[in-house]
């Protein structure tokens, strides 16, 4: 099993190759979709959003960005593992970037991080690539903008805006950025850019025309039943089958089915308990051949 690695991510964009991405918060899921070949596992700052319960993504910290890198990276064999830079961690200097994004690295156990925005942080990235650290970049409907955007809006409709995409995206590339998220783009848009850059686009909302895609890994389940954005293919109802689950194993224990013989546990010998009032400490007590009288620990 060859491990995906940055320069063997370009290759992909050289020959054509499309390249697959998802988000990922835990240890379990990580281990599920590395076997399942994904090529890419991002610890996106979502996690504010999946994992907590959270209206944005601007409460997520590092330290909640290195908790679960750190749990991700040990499911991990084949992907390359992204970690996001949460909301200002990166935007006040680049020392402060470099710092965060180095901690990502060292503590989380992440082999890049991707970071929101583009032009105005190209001098950042340059430092942080020359720091040895490789960077992502995302541009387009960047959601650590959500309150300047007016909410979860798609960006470069017009002229103007989509120029401006493009800058951002060449400015980040020439910076040493090793790849580009699009998020919430025109198709038509996205494809240009995508056909323009040497590095490879990952696209989220932003068409069939980029290097590779990216989705929530939760939406892609169908874990949120009320979320059902445009640019979002559920490929399970994981909802669904959760609740199913869930609900017979609820009614098992109430009508006293669960658990049954099968998954219970039997004593080597006849269990003996002693009086109530004889010292708890007997319940330690060992028979000749040092088995415990009353079971054995579960």
């Amino acid at each position: 099993m060859k491990k995906v690695t940055i320069p063997s991510l370009q290759a992909m964009k050289a020959a054509g190759q499309r390249i697959t991405m998802l988000t990922c918060y835990d240890a379990t899921f990580a281990r599920l979709v590395d076997d399942a070949g994904v090529d890419m596992v991002l610890v996106g700052d979502s996690l504010g959003m999946v994992i907590q319960g959270q209206s944005n993504t601007l409460p997520v910290t590092v330290e909640d960005i290195i908790y679960h890198c750190r749990a991700v990276s040990r499911g991990i064999r084949r992907a390359h593992v992204v970690g996001d830079m949460p909301f200002m961690s990166y935007q006040v200097n680049a020392d402060d970037a470099l710092r965060a994004a180095g901690r990502i690295l060292r503590d989380g156990n992440a082999e890049s991080v991707k970071l929101e925005g583009g032009e105005e942080l190209a001098e950042t990235v340059r430092r942080m690539t020359r720091a040895g650290i490789p960077v992502m970049g995302h541009v387009g409907l960047t959601p650590q903008s959500v309150h300047a955007m007016g909410g979860f809006v798609v960006q470069g409709r017009d002229e103007e805006s989509a120029r401006r995409i493009w800058h951002d995206a060449r400015a980040l590339q020439e910076a040493g950025a090793y790849g580009l998220v699009l998020e919430g783009i025109p198709q038509a848009l996205a494809a240009a850019i995508s056909e323009r850059l040497a590095i490879p686009t990952i696209g989220i909302g932003a068409g069939p025309g980029c290097d590779g895609q990216v989705l929530v890994l939760y939406d892609l389940l169908g874990l949120n039943a009320d979320f059902k954005p445009k640019f979002v293919k559920r490929y399970a109802e994981g909802h669904a089958t959760v609740k199913d689950a869930v609900g017979r194993y609820i009614a098992e224990v109430k009508a006293g089915t669960f658990p049954d013989e099968a998954h219970s546990f039997q004593s080597k010998k006849p269990v003996v308990l002693p009086p109530e009032r004889q010292d708890a400490r007997l319940l330690m007590d060992l028979d000749a051949d040092g088995t415990p009288l009353y079971g054995a620990p579960v």
